[in-house]
C-alpha cells in the first residue's frame, strides 16, 4: 500500500524527492510505519520512505540474500542478531514493545471468554514457530501448560488447523471466521471489531521486543540519520504509542 501510495503522488506538485530510504520491517508494524512515514516525509520532503512489510523471518532471509534495503525492524532480537553477526546489518537497537492476547471472532462460536477456556476451540491458527509471534506463541502455551496441565497444551496443539507466515495472516483468519481463536499482538487486534480480544493471564504474558538494525552497506547515511534521530525524537515515540506500542 505505501508502495502504491508513494507513486501515486508522483505526479502532485512539491518539491522532488532527493533520497529513498527502503525499511523492511515486520507486518504486525504496518499501520505506525505509515504513520511514522508520512509525519517524518512532512517534515523532511526531500526523502521518501519506502516500505516493505511480511514476517521478520522472510525479510531476514532476502536481506541475506542481497534485497536492497536500508533499515530492517524485526518483531524479535533474534533475526536482527543473526544479520549482525553475518555483517549485514552495522548497529542495532531496540525501538517499541508489545504483548501478545487471545483473539476470538467477534461471534465467538467456541464461546471462550476466559484464557483457560482455549482448549473449547475447535480451530486455533498460530503463526508458524519461524515467525517472533509464533515462537512467542509457543513459548506462552508451554508455560500455560505448566499452570493448567498437559492437557490444556495437548488439546490446544491438537486442533492448530493452520499456521501462518506472519501475524497478520493469523489475525486474518480469526477475523473471516476460519477460525475459533488465534493468538497475536495486542497492538493487532486494536480496532478491529471484528474481533473480541481475551486477555492472557498476567504471569504467562510475553512481551515482544521490537528491534531495528542498519544494513551495513546502506548508501543513504544523511537521510537514514535523519530517520532514526525522528524515531529517537518524543514525537516519533509519541507515534508508537498512540498505536498501542509501548517505546524503548
Amino acid at each position: 500500500m505505501l508502495f502504491l501510495l508513494s507513486g501515486s503522488l508522483a505526479g502532485c506538485a512539491g518539491p522532488p524527492r532527493q533520497e529513498t530510504l527502503s525499511l523492511f520491517a515486520a507486518s504486525s508494524l504496518t499501520e505506525v510505519i505509515g504513520d511514522l512515514e508520512s509525519a517524518f516525509e512532512a517534515v523532511h520532503p526531500e526523502i521518501d520512505v519506502m516500505g516493505s512489510f511480511a514476517g521478520s523471518q522472510i525479510l531476514r532471509l532476502q536481506i541475506e540474500q542481497g534485497a536492497p534495503a536500508d533499515v530492517f525492524v524485526s518483531a524479535n532480537e533474534e533475526h536482527v542478531q543473526a544479520l549482525l553477526d553475518s555483517g549485514l546489518i552495522s548497529e542495532s537497537r531496540g525501538v517499541a514493545y508489545t504483548e501478545l492476547v487471545l483473539v476470538v471472532p467477534s461471534d465467538n462460536p467456541a464461546g471462550i471468554t476466559s484464557f483457560d477456556q482455549l482448549p473449547r476451540a475447535q480451530r486455533v491458527v498460530l503463526a508458524t514457530e519461524e515467525v517472533p509471534a509464533g515462537a512467542y506463541a509457543r513459548q506462552m502455551l508451554q508455560g500455560a501448560g505448566e499452570l493448567y496441565g498437559s492437557e490444556f497444551l495437548s488439546s490446544v496443539l491438537s486442533h492448530v488447523v493452520s499456521e501462518e507466515s506472519s501475524v497478520r495472516l493469523v489475525r486474518a483468519k480469526v477475523e473471516l471466521g476460519e477460525a475459533d481463536a488465534g493468538i497475536v499482538y495486542r497492538t493487532d487486534a486494536l480496532g478491529s471489531e471484528a474481533l473480541n480480544v481475551v486477555e492472557i493471564p498476567v504471569g504467562l504474558r510475553l512481551r515482544a521486543d521490537y528491534h531495528l538494525g542498519v544494513v551495513a552497506d546502506s548508501k543513504h547515511a544523511d537521510g537514514l540519520g535523519l530517520w532514526l534521530d525522528y524515531l529517537d525524537s518524543d514525537e516519533g515515540k509519541n507515534v508508537f504509542v498512540q498505536r498501542g506500542f509501548g517505546t524503548l
